[in-house]
């Protein structure tokens, strides 16, 4: 069995990006999206023209403290081989009712793929006030190009500004 993060969110935080649950490397560092092939903190990065990615941890989630967006994934606790969600089995889903009663200024998510987005309709199902964005996962298992990623990306961080 193993289990996700707690949720990086504070009370300004807008939107929240949904994983499903964190790869093999990131569980094994404790750092969400720790596996160097993934996109997305190159995503980030890209799009706040704050290049390049820096090493540490905590100075990649203040890019996202900074423009009210937050982190945390789906499900709360599976059994996986590998990092792929599709080998998932046995989970439970983190506790959402809580989450948007605790941080209410959470009005858009953007899910990290499809498969997070499912178990999430799955679960827990639409939730008034909150807008979803099903993004293309920024796993090097989708072998969408960077720049499409990113264009997608951006087009939904665009629409998620005030």
């Amino acid at each position: 069995m193993i289990s996700s993060f707690a949720p990086f969110v504070d009370q300004q935080t807008k939107v929240i990006v949904l994983g499903t649950m964190p790869g093999a490397t990131s569980l094994a560092l404790q750092e969400y999206y720790a596996y160097k092939q993934n996109h997305f903190w190159r995503i980030f990065f890209t799009y706040f023209h704050a290049l390049p990615v820096p090493d540490l941890f905590e100075l990649r989630v203040e890019i996202l403290r900074k423009n009210n967006i937050g982190l945390w994934d789906v499900l709360q606790h599976c059994e996986r081989e590998g990092s792929l969600d599709t080998n998932i089995r046995n989970h439970q889903v983190n506790d959402f009712v809580r989450l948007f009663k605790e941080f209410p200024n959470i009005c858009h998510i953007l899910f990290n793929g499809k498969e997070s987005h499912k178990y999430f309709m799955k679960h827990i199902g639409e939730i008034p006030g909150v807008k979803f964005h099903v993004m293309p996962s920024t796993s090097p298992a989708n072998t969408m190009s960077f720049e499409k990623k990113f264009e997608i990306w951006s087009e939904a961080l665009i629409s998620t500004a005030p």
